[in-house]
């Protein structure tokens, strides 16, 4: 297992994270899995074993039923080195004030997390979308306050724009709080929308990348191929997530993906994931599932390395076009251009 450092922070983190969404399948979440506690007990050993050293909940999944399968899992018995990454942000009541990124609602749910986790602190504490009614002042201040308070050690944002990201850092930094360590956002072959400003922002102000759902929601792991739906996925119970924007490109994306994966003698979903991890600024990449066999195949992807040809052939059939003003600095800045913007522009500045 290799270990990236978490941003501009001292913290290594393992290139996989275990994800827990299908932990507890409760409400809509019983769409994507239901594992049990033995389920769960047996699948952390399975990723410590392999090296993981970071799993990662919310307090929404499951309505807080995944981090109290976790906490019930590990319990005292808590992974030498294991970390703990939770968010907060989504409705976990009726209340006006049961949803969003207020004081109120930040501090209380973190102190929930902590008791269905059944731990002291939150290793990495992660704001789980945007909130543009409560003042970034209020909420970098509430996250300030839980670092410092002992509560959590880190804090990250999830599901962020580009112009969040950074007023969110610069906003920390005029008041003197703890900025953002991480960001954790949606990047597959299927949705590279990350590289106009994310991919970018992360190289520029020294953030870590998780990035979940990385087979996109299972439809990069080659079970799904043209005019054929796996039985038992979370797409035949009705979960959208991610949405399909080019059926055609996405076919021809999972075509290439097969045929990759059959040259290596593995599966299709093994070739997205070492795709992924040799991105620019991707520090982990956040695996779930259902089942042992799904972890399993997973985890091995740290074993398969992708030729340049390969990446090039998978390149051709996923590179979304660049949008204004990209397409404009890619003809008349290119003299100018600095390594966070080369994360974007490169490849089309090729030949």
């Amino acid at each position: 297992m290799e270990y990236r450092q978490l941003g501009n922070s001292g913290l290594k983190v393992s290139v996989l994270t275990m994800g827990t969404m299908t932990f507890g399948g409760k409400g809509n979440f019983a769409k994507v899995g239901s594992v049990s506690l033995d389920e769960v007990r047996k699948l952390i050993d399975i990723v410590a074993d392999a090296g993981v050293n970071l799993i990662d909940t919310a307090n929404v999944y499951s309505g807080g039923g995944s981090e109290e399968l976790l906490g019930e899992a590990m319990g005292a018995k808590r992974k030498p080195g294991m970390l703990i990454a939770s968010k907060a942000r989504f409705a976990m009541g009726d209340g006006p004030n049961d949803s969003g990124l207020s004081r109120w609602h930040l501090i209380r749910e973190c102190e929930a997390s902590l008791r269905r986790l059944r731990t002291d602190v939150i290793d990495l504490y992660q704001v789980h979308q945007w909130d543009g009614l409560t003042p970034l002042e209020e909420t970098m201040e509430a996250l300030d306050s839980l670092v410092r308070s002992g509560k959590v050690r880190y804090i990250g944002c999830s599901n962020y724009s580009g112009w969040h990201v950074m007023k969110a850092m610069q906003v920390a930094r005029r008041d003197a709080r703890i900025p953002f360590v991480s960001e954790q956002i949606h990047y597959t072959l299927q949705a590279r929308e990350a590289e106009y400003e994310l991919i970018p922002i992360a190289i520029d102000q020294k953030l870590g990348v998780l990035v979940w759902s990385p087979l996109a929601g299972g439809l990069l792991s080659g079970k799904h191929r043209r005019n054929k739906t796996a039985e038992g996925s979370r797409l035949m119970a009705g979960w959208g997530e991610p949405p399909i924007r080019d059926e055609n490109a996405l076919w021809a994306i999972v075509d290439e993906l097969v045929a990759i994966g059959d040259s290596h003698g593995v599966s299709a979903a093994l070739i997205a994931l070492a795709w992924l991890l040799g991105r620019p600024a991707v520090t982990s990449l956040i695996i779930g599932g259902r089942t042992e066999a799904q972890f399993r195949d997973n985890l091995a992807c740290v074993n398969v390395k992708l030729s340049d040809d390969e990446r090039s052939r998978l390149d051709k059939v996923s590179q979304p076009p660049l949008i204004y003003p990209y397409w404009h600095q890619s003809w008349t800045a290119k003299d100018r251009l600095g390594p966070a913007d080369l994360a974007l522009h490169a490849p089309y500045l090729k030949g």
